[in-house]
């Protein structure tokens, strides 16, 4: 099931944006085989991005190692690694020899920093990413320093996401053209991509530099976040004029008695009333008002809130995989929709059946578990 299904990926496990890209393309429809180191020393935390696909532990230091990596890779479409610069070459699974195997596979890797340019070789970190790529600097509030958004605009949505869609977007070329190619997915690349609109209304003298200062970064009071009388907090996106006047009309304002919505002069009077209005009622007595209008709110769901509301239980936004709550593949498919997602497997369960399946004989498979190039990962 799943556009993808019929396309085979191989998996060097990393952390992070790598396998968020495998576990993508496994999610939608893609036979992923991951290659373990054998010794992972990771902890027992439910494996979320591990979901939909197999594992095979190999030590890729051991003489034999790399040549197992070369049979996977003969019968893929594509590879996916999250290495830093120049580790799969010292491996000897870097792009040149896999596509000297392969020469339809598509080499696809995601770094921080990209894999040329003068900090190409340096550590960082999703922060560090997304501060370089200016995606940082606008999130927080005015008086006090920049906020980081979790570490989902670097690792996620400018890394392991871009990644698979570069890796698609190859793999449609590959079936044109017959040949490979490397995909380059670095996160400063894709966080500056994500800020495409803000430079679009810098450019258009719409956006001002600094932070708490615009009207998508929490400075318009009709496009911010109020507390309730409970502690909560309530999403306010009411920027079209009539979705604003609809929101001033549900919560009991007049706007007679209000500065103009777009005078920012007044932008703290009206703050101030609307943020005396939420906190009269509690989070859940206000969505029972707002919610579903066009005034545009929404309330403020926890992590563990949010599998439990009524919208997303009505489009099944969450799914159950082995006892785990967790989202469910995305986007939706009309004609190959994607299976709701198996957990990992243990480590070591099905290696030889699937080694077995990706076109290796048994008496190797028996050789290389003999030498030592192969095992369970943690064993």
């Amino acid at each position: 099931m799943g556009p993808l299904q019929g396309v085979r990926v191989v998996e060097l496990a990393g952390i992070g944006p790598g396998p968020f890209c495998a576990m993508l393309l496994a999610d939608l429809g893609a036979e992923v085989l991951a290659v373990d180191r054998p010794a992972s020393g990771r902890p027992g935390w439910p494996a979320l991005f591990a979901r939909g696909r197999r594992r095979v532990a190999v030590d890729l230091k051991h003489p034999e190692g790399p040549g197992v990596v070369f049979d996977l890779v003969a019968g893929a479409d594509a590879l996916v690694e999250g290495f830093r610069p120049g580790v799969a070459e010292r491996l000897g699974i870097g792009p040149d020899a896999c596509l000297a195997r392969n020469p339809r596979l598509v080499y696809g890797r995601v770094t921080g920093w990209g894999q040329d340019g003068p900090l190409a070789g340096s550590a960082g970190h999703d922060i560090d990413y997304i501060a370089l790529a200016g995606a940082l600097h606008p999130v927080g509030p005015a008086d006090g320093p920049p906020v980081p958004p979790l570490n989902l605009l670097g690792d996620f949505g400018g890394g392991g996401m871009l990644l698979a869609l570069g890796v698609v977007a190859a793999l449609l070329e590959a079936g044109r053209s017959g040949r490979g190619q490397v995909v380059d997915a670095a996160m400063v690349d894709g966080a500056a991509l994500l800020t495409t609109q803000l430079h679009e209304l810098l450019a258009a003298g719409r956006w001002t530099d600094r932070r708490g200062a615009n009207l998508l970064d929490g400075a318009a009071p009709f496009y911010t976040v109020y507390e309730t009388a409970d502690g909560r907090h309530l999403a306010v996106g009411a920027l079209e004029p009539r979705f604003y006047a609809e929101l001033l009309e549900r919560v009991g304002l007049a706007a007679e008695d209000l500065p103009p919505q777009l005078d920012r002069a007044g932008w703290p009077l009206l703050r101030e009333r609307l943020a005396a209005r939420f906190r009269t009622r509690t989070r859940d007595e206000w969505c029972r008002l707002l919610v579903g209008t066009d005034a545009c709110v929404a309330p403020v769901l926890s992590l563990l809130e949010a599998p439990a509301h009524p919208h997303n239980q009505a489009r099944a936004t969450f799914v159950d995989v082995g006892g785990v709550p967790q989202p469910a593949p995305a986007p939706r498919f009309s004609r190959t929709p994607c299976a709701t997602p198996a957990p990992p497997p243990a480590p070591g369960e099905d290696d030889d059946r699937v080694l077995a399946a990706w076109g290796m004989a048994p008496g190797r498979v028996a050789g290389l578990r003999a030498a030592g190039a192969i095992g369970s990962p943690g064993g």
